[in-house]
């Protein structure tokens, strides 16, 4: 091979192995120690009505069980409540609620803060078009930019999600309350999350998106999930049989029966493009 030609192959192989590594890199659950803090006794509510006004305005259900969001149609006026909302949650001092309030708090504000990605860059095809310097594979997109300030502290999607509601709340179905405005992600609900109502929630939540194709299904005696469950897989027990076992506790017939059948997982697949109603099926 002529010497000229030796560092485009050394590239080309250098990205598609950096490429292989990200696939695999998922973002792991990491304590951030500060936003432990609570106060159990606290009665205090946080006022989420903006944001579900704002849902129940804009998102819209389909027969195929996923829920998509009329971007095209938010009004100035909306983007601008949107900001409010972002921007009273922000100046809260969420160290001194309960552990209730703050859950809510959390999986609101990622939900919010994601629609008003989209919204700054609309139209795109997929959130993985808004996306930072050097950034490949799967994570390709704005998880990483720090996108407010909570407590003198910036934040970003990936610190709320993986460095606050994973690791404090150790609870899988917080997979399914957090939405990345993709099809292939458990839905965003026209209903705020709060205190009272997120156990409701999050089991619906987690039924509704097992029960559905993109969330779990059986093909030929193989079972294909969402590729949230290998991505994340040390929130399901870290193996096939613990992703299994957690689907048996949402699945519905038939397929709780076909999954008494199988303790590994065939496939994963996940769609990428934006819940947009735009894109949607007609009814």
């Amino acid at each position: 091979m002529p010497k000229r030609n030796r560092l485009p192959v050394f590239l080309i192989a250098f990205a598609v192995a950096l490429t292989s590594f990200t696939v695999l890199a998922a973002p792991k659950a990491k304590l951030w120690e500060r936003w432990t803090a609570h106060d159990p006794t606290a009665t205090t509510t946080i006022d989420h009505s903006r944001w579900q006004r704002f849902l129940e305005a804009y998102v819209r259900h389909y027969p195929d069980g996923i829920n998509r969001v009329r971007y095209a149609s938010v009004t100035d006026a909306d983007k601008r409540v949107l900001d409010d909302y972002t921007a009273n949650l922000a100046a809260i001092p969420i160290r001194v609620y309960n552990r209730a309030e703050q859950r809510a708090y959390w999986i609101n504000l990622y939900n919010a803060l994601t629609v008003k990605v989209i919204l700054e860059h609309y139209p795109v095809k997929s959130i993985r078009e808004i996306s930072g310097w050097f950034t490949i594979g799967p994570w390709r997109g704005p998880w990483n930019k720090k996108l407010i300030t909570v407590e003198g502290k910036k934040l970003s999607l990936n610190d709320i999600e993986h460095r606050i509601l994973r690791p404090i709340w150790r609870d899988p179905r917080i997979h399914y309350a957090v939405n990345c405005a993709s099809i292939g992600c458990p839905n965003l609900r026209d209903e705020a999350f709060t205190a009272v109502n997120a156990e409701v929630l999050l089991t619906r939540a987690a039924r509704e998106y097992i029960n559905n194709p993109r969330g779990a299904q059986i093909k030929n005696g193989r079972l294909i999930v969402s590729s949230i469950y290998t991505w994340f897989q040390e929130d399901f027990e870290d193996s096939d049989e613990g992703v299994v076992r957690h689907l048996q506790q949402y699945a519905g017939p038939p397929l709780g029966s076909a999954l008494a059948r199988t303790t590994r997982i065939a496939d994963d697949q996940y769609d990428w493009a934006l819940n947009d109603v735009m894109s949607a099926p007609e009814q």
